[in-house]
């Protein structure tokens, strides 16, 4: 009976004995561990600031971490601690100010980032996961939503069109964050109050349409809407901005809006500096390079409260192809099948004329215009009002309130004429209203309006002058669908009107504003935009004569001896996106910018060619004396002073740029051709 005790208690000592004996082994890996860690104190407390030439910023970051490391908590989430060794540590490992420390484990300090995984991109065929994603709580995200399933059907079609098309082609998924700035409670998301309201909508329709081009295209997409998920999705450390990112970028691309860089660059520190190529700006009315160079904008004059950010102008993403220093990115429009297109034909009341404007204040001061047109015409407005019809719109005109987009749509088919009373400019509604057949009236604005003499473009980074409320369908499109005249001439005005109710137009819809035309577009961008590996040409080398070092041009006269084209001497074509055979090199007339010049010639200026043409050389084949050559830091170079044969070269490349024009320069331009209906892409850009 006793057996199973005795062997009870030998289990029981065995297990004491091993007991022991991990106490005795824990007992010398504490004692270890404690030796170890006073030669590592010893260290920390013993760290010199390192001498390298090649971190010559590293004694004053030391110095500075000094006094400011408890300025966020940031540096302690890094193991700051207030001590020298704590400080390099953090400056050569979190930040790269010095160099890395001999004695740190450089595995175990700065592990290796793991890539993303590459995957082959697929077009999608249900947009379901998209409106999941968009998500829920703001009026402005329903009306993103609620345009995204109204256009669904036809996205659709002009994926599966599109993807025909591409077939075999290779396209890696990207991983892209959509950040909406402008809706952020940071920012005062002043729109989502404004959308039941009449207020601007431009900007809202053009994200709808970004988002449902991405994810249409097989990208893999995280939208956010707010400051604290937008920090969750970069890794920003806790604290206050000031420390780089947790681990490397997760996301290939970032679409977001100046609202959303602003709040970008507060956040993440010096990764906002190493980050910032993989970044798109939506920006409605452009953002020129002069305004875009911080140094040179401060200098100069072109300083404003949205520039100066230095980034590759082609990155800033334009709702109009007016700035071809900006990638055009657009919206979409609906179109219309052919019994749409005939039933619309036979329904137009030529008599019937629809405002655009949905806020009052756009009516104020029209009743001159008004009087003149309701001789003619039934006048229809869109004026959002509560209670009261507002004083500003004449008993005459038939106010149907703020109507549903489907609703608004059928008072543009029924109507003859859409007009614009010079505000809001550059809004969807017009191409909108020609797509279904209307006429659209504007007025033209003489002196055109531009940032230096108009309160609504003050402190826009744009010298643009807009020459009406519309320039992309006084420009592009033209009569007989849009006509844009002097409305402080009553005659001119009213000769317009007659001459436009006895016109028969036809619904018309740009390729470039469709679905397919969208979706081509930014397919476009994504496989061969990349601001991150792209190399700037090899400045000149201070205090030598650089102009004078020219090699041979791989430009040739073209032979009606007017400008220059690529002719690569038998070498072969470098890879480039737009190809380089799509360059011609004009000169331009003194008070012509390069964007007009090639708009003169039937072609678009191409701001990424400019390097090809920063050489003395090339004025030697345009046939232009040069008595001296220099590189200086101006937006209007390359060009050349004729009356003084002075020529000059571009010494900063950021500041290549397609606008801008003197009295006193002709300005060499880089031009390519385009595709019919596709302004942003050239005919071999596909």
């Amino acid at each position: 009976r006793f057996q199973p005790a005795a062997g009870l208690m030998e289990r029981i000592q065995a297990i004491a004995q091993n007991v022991s004996d991990i106490a005795i082994k824990v007992d010398q890996i504490l004692r270890n561990s404690l030796l170890s860690g006073k030669v590592v104190e010893g260290r920390r407390d013993q760290c010199e600031v390192p001498r390298d030439p090649k971190y010559p910023d590293c004694a004053g970051k030391v110095e500075w971490m000094r006094a400011r490391w408890t300025s966020d908590p940031c540096y302690a989430f890094f193991g700051v601690d207030g001590t020298e060794c704590s400080f390099l540590i953090y400056l050569s490992e979190v930040e790269w100010f010095c160099p890395p420390l001999p004695w740190r484990n450089r595995t175990t300090a700065s592990p290796s980032p793991t890539p993303l995984p590459q995957v082959q991109a697929a077009f999608q065929s249900d947009l379901a996961h998209l409106l999941e994603l968009i998500g829920t709580g703001k009026e402005s995200l329903s009306f993103m939503k609620k345009r995204i399933r109204h256009l669904a059907q036809q996205w659709l079609r002009a994926a599966q069109r599109l993807e025909q098309r591409l077939k075999g082609r290779h396209r890696e998924q990207k991983h892209i964050l959509i950040h909406i700035g402008f809706l952020t409670e940071e920012s005062g998301d002043v729109f989502s109050p404004r959308v039941l309201k009449g207020g601007p909508l431009g900007e809202m329709v053009q994200w709808a349409d970004i988002l449902a081009a991405l994810f249409l295209l097989g990208h893999s997409l995280r939208v956010t809407v707010s400051l604290k998920d937008l920090q969750s999705h970069l890794g920003v450390p806790p604290g206050r901005g000031n420390c780089p990112l947790t681990s490397s970028l997760p996301f290939d691309l970032i679409y977001t809006d100046y609202h959303g860089l602003q709040q970008m660059k507060q956040h993440m520190g010096l990764s906002f500096k190493k980050y910032r190529c993989r970044v798109r700006v939506i920006d409605t009315f452009g953002t020129e390079p002069a305004y875009n160079h911080e140094e040179y904008a401060t200098l100069r004059g072109y300083r404003t409260n949205w520039g100066y950010w230095n980034l590759q102008p082609s990155q800033f993403m334009t709702m109009f192809p007016h700035t071809p220093d900006n990638s055009f990115m657009g919206f979409v429009s609906e179109e219309l099948n052919e019994t749409e297109r005939q039933s619309i034909k036979s329904n137009k009341v030529s008599s019937m004329a629809v405002v655009y404007g949905k806020e009052a204040s756009i009516w104020k001061g029209k009743e001159k215009f008004l009087a003149i047109l309701n001789k003619y015409m039934e006048i229809h407005g869109t004026v959002y009002y509560e209670t009261q019809r507002p004083p500003e719109v004449p008993a005459f005109v038939k106010n149907h309130g703020l109507l549903p987009q489907h609703e608004f749509q059928q008072l543009l088919r029924k109507a003859k004429l859409f007009i614009g009373f010079g505000f809001p400019y550059e809004g969807p509604a017009p191409l909108e209203a020609i797509a279904n057949g209307c006429v659209f009236l504007q007025a033209r604005f003489s002196p055109p309006h531009s940032s230096l003499n108009h309160e609504f473009f003050r402190g826009k980074p744009t010298s643009r002058e807009v020459s009406s409320q519309h320039p992309y369908a006084e420009d592009f499109i033209g009569k007989p669908h849009v006509w844009t005249v002097d409305y402080n001439n009553s005659q001119e005005f009213e000769a317009a009107i007659k001459t436009i109710m006895s016109t028969q137009v036809d619904p018309y819809l740009p390729y470039e504003y469709t679905c397919e035309g969208m979706l081509e577009r930014i397919h476009a961008y994504i496989q061969h935009q990349d601001f991150c590996t792209t190399t700037s040409p090899p400045l000149p080398a201070k205090g030598n004569s650089p102009a004078m070092q020219s090699s041979p041009s791989p430009l040739a006269l073209a032979p009606n001896a007017t400008h220059l084209v690529w002719f690569p001497r038998g070498s072969p074509e470098p890879q480039a996106w737009p190809p380089l055979s799509s360059l011609q090199v004009w000169l331009s007339q003194p008070q012509h910018s390069c964007t007009e010049t090639c708009r003169r010639h039937g072609l678009v200026c191409e701001p990424s060619f400019f390097r090809l043409l920063n050489d003395k050389e090339v004025f030697l084949q345009l046939s232009i004396t040069c008595d001296s050559t220099e590189y200086e830091m101006n937006h209007l170079y390359p060009a050349v002073a004729e009356n003084v044969h002075e020529c000059y070269l571009q010494k900063e490349p950021l500041l290549f740029s397609c606008a801008g024009y003197s009295t006193k320069y002709r300005r060499l331009c880089p031009c390519r051709d385009y595709r019919p209906g596709q302004v942003a892409l050239c005919r071999g850009c596909l």
